[in-house]
């Protein structure tokens, strides 16, 4: 237990901070660094493009300035276009070297659909799948140069997020996952059964809740997903009904070594003191 403890991890995402186009308010990164380490955590993914410092020597000197160590990032990229794909190709360089010099060693992939925000699900044609593929080994050659693995996140709204999809992932590619148990279970797929049949290539995970009533609503379209982040659709972990607890329980039993990144997301006020940091780390889903 102790050894799992020291590879949990926090996100800006929990504080409310996302690249998302009119998301909500974004708190300056001080506060949501200093709030961090206020409730015990002692690392961290970078957050969206330009929240935290661009500069790979200033990045690593303002992360060691809390005493935090930087566990990887989430880096969204369309790869199933080509148009543009050489412009995003090289954020997803300048990101790595960013997150290489920070001393994190994993890139989170998301699987960007054109549209924007996680309203509008899509289904990539068999054509468009090819040009997918071709392009994620061009984003994992981007990453494995700057020493990094990346790991590929199932995300709702995205090219890939329902079962089917993420089986034709597996079964067409080598790429590492990322596992959300939040987003997969909203996209009605059940994140132990994809650590299972994942394996060795869970590289690693968020740890995210939420309860059948609220996936129900935006799965049938009755809520859109942003609306319903801002109505509180994620909860703290082990409040909600994803099996977390199960999917921690067959990892550590098969050694994984990798993070556990707590994830809260939520979209806040233009009114930050309306914002208010966990009050402790959520030991529920540690504990069941």
């Amino acid at each position: 237990m102790s050894d799992m403890l020291s590879r949990v991890a926090g996100a800006p995402i929990t504080w409310g901070v996302d690249g998302s186009p009119g998301w909500g308010h974004a708190m300056d990164p001080t506060r949501v660094m200093a709030e961090m380490r206020e409730v015990g955590l002692s690392a961290t993914e970078l957050g969206p493009d330009g929240f935290l410092p661009s500069d790979p020597d200033e990045l690593k000197d303002f992360v060691a300035g809390y005493e935090m160590t930087m566990v990887g990032g989430f880096v969204p990229a369309v790869l199933y276009q080509d148009e543009d794909i050489d412009a995003q190709l090289q954020y997803v360089g300048r990101a790595s070297d960013q997150l290489a010099a920070a001393g994190a060693s994993t890139v989170v992939l998301g699987p960007r659909s054109h549209y924007d925000g996680y309203d509008t699900e899509i289904d990539m044609s068999d054509d468009e799948w090819e040009i997918f593929l071709r392009n994620l080994r061009r984003f994992q050659d981007t990453t494995q140069a700057r020493g990094l693995t990346t790991a590929l996140h199932p995300h709702w709204g995205m090219a890939i997020s329902r079962k089917n999809q993420v089986d034709r992932l597996l079964n067409s590619c080598d790429v590492g996952m990322c596992v959300d148990t939040g987003h997969l279970f909203l996209s009605g797929v059940d994140p132990l059964d994809v650590v299972k049949d994942a394996g060795d290539r869970v590289l690693h995970v968020h740890v995210k809740d939420l309860t059948n009533e609220m996936a129900e609503k935006v799965q049938t379209g009755q809520v859109p997903f942003r609306q319903a982040t801002i109505e509180g659709m994620f909860v703290p972990a082990g409040a909600g009904d994803v099996d977390i607890a199960g999917v921690i329980k067959h990892l550590e039993g098969r050694g994984y070594q990798g993070w556990y990144v707590l994830e809260q997301d939520c979209s806040l006020a233009e009114i930050p003191n309306l914002a208010k940091a966990p009050s402790k780390m959520p030991e529920q889903a540690w504990t069941s």
